[in-house]
């Protein structure tokens, strides 16, 4: 058997339909009594809503959060938690109000409870996130690990069909990484093969025909949240790789959604690593059920086109002529990746993405 580290991290997951009703209760088990609410401003009811449930224990909201952090963004809410008194925050939201609640605790040391409402999973990794002068920069540090989850499926039952597809989507992702990560362990890759399955599973049918809201019940929502949940783990126990390394480029330099690049670049990672990593292919193929298709790529790709969600780069706003310097960006530091960056081998990868053509 392989030789390997696994590190665990600390944190307290509260999972099912009505545990939202808890929140005050886990604001108090970590001995805060001022929470700042953070939320994007399409959120700003829902986290009204979260602020009137914790009573005196709200400190305020805080509804700046946006993609990528930006650094702006990120300071000004450190300041108004400080200026508030707060003593913990409340992300209510997906990747972008965690991140924003990551940023804060960076600095500060204010503990995070998060309220997901997406399938982003970046409620359970230590990855932190800031974009500045057009590049967006990652780290990791355990101060940023939200000390405590809450998954109830009813948070996630006002989400818009379309945007649960690509949440999803990026939630595989994590997944897929972890399986061919330099770092990867026995139980990561257990972990990350079983949240490929929950989501391959549950996102068609919540997703439906990509209109409208999610539409299924809560075992299905949960499952999905389940997946989620797993793969923000799987993500956390290994490293980030050429898959992560282009969709932060992309976003940061280009100012793409990210769940929406997460989706459409996923095929096509996948498929850069496809000789380089043939374990890990078999799991995914394995993982994704009826959509392996018996390759792990096109498996990814049959599961973003049955969710209607984008699949060109070109359809999320990338500008062709933008592709060379992007991956002159992607391929400036070496990282590790099953198989080396190639520069010329990035730019043709990115230019199959924005055409769509078969990865």
């Amino acid at each position: 058997m392989q030789a390997f580290v696994y590190t665990s991290y600390p944190g307290r997951v509260v999972f099912g339909a009505g545990r939202l009703q808890s929140l005050a209760e886990e604001v108090e088990r970590l001995g805060a009594r001022r929470a700042l609410v953070l939320s994007t401003p399409e959120q700003r009811d829902t986290a009204a809503r979260v602020a009137e449930a914790l009573g005196d224990r709200a400190a305020g909201i805080d509804d700046r959060a946006a993609m990528h952090v930006p650094i702006e963004i990120a300071v000004a809410a450190r300041e108004r938690a400080q200026a508030l008194g707060a003593d913990c925050c409340v992300a209510v939201g997906g990747g972008s109000t965690i991140g924003l609640g990551k940023a804060i605790a960076l600095t500060s040391g204010l503990p995070i409870v998060a309220v997901p409402t997406t399938f982003a999973g970046s409620e359970m990794t230590a990855i932190w996130g800031l974009t500045e002068n057009g590049e967006k920069k990652t780290g990791r540090d355990s101060a940023v690990l939200p000390r405590t989850v809450i998954y109830d499926p009813a948070m996630v039952r006002s989400l818009p069909a379309a945007v649960a597809a690509v949440s999803g989507m990026n939630a595989i992702a994590h997944c897929v990484e972890a399986l061919y990560a330099v770092d990867a362990n026995p139980i990561v890759s257990m972990i990350a093969e079983e949240g490929i399955r929950a989501l391959a599973e549950s996102l068609p049918v919540i997703v439906g025909d990509g209109t409208g809201l999610v539409q299924a019940d809560d075992d299905a929502l949960a499952r999905a949240q389940y997946g989620a949940w797993l793969a923000g783990t799987a993500l956390n126990g290994a490293s980030m790789a050429l898959h992560h390394k282009l969709c932060h480029t992309l976003g940061g330099s280009f100012d793409l959604p990210h769940a929406p690049t997460h989706t459409v670049v996923l095929p096509y990672a996948t498929a850069y690593n496809r000789d380089a990593a043939p374990l890990a292919m078999r799991r995914i193929e394995s993982a994704l059920g009826a959509f392996g298709r018996g390759d792990a790529a096109a498996g990814l790709l049959a599961l973003a086109q049955a969710l209607h969600a984008p699949t060109t780069l070109a359809a999320i706003g990338m500008p062709q002529e933008g592709i060379a310097r992007a991956a002159e960006i992607a391929a400036r530091n070496q990282y590790p990746n099953p198989r080396p960056i190639e520069r010329a081998a990035i730019e043709a990868l990115l230019t199959r993405a924005w055409h769509g053509s078969a990865p």
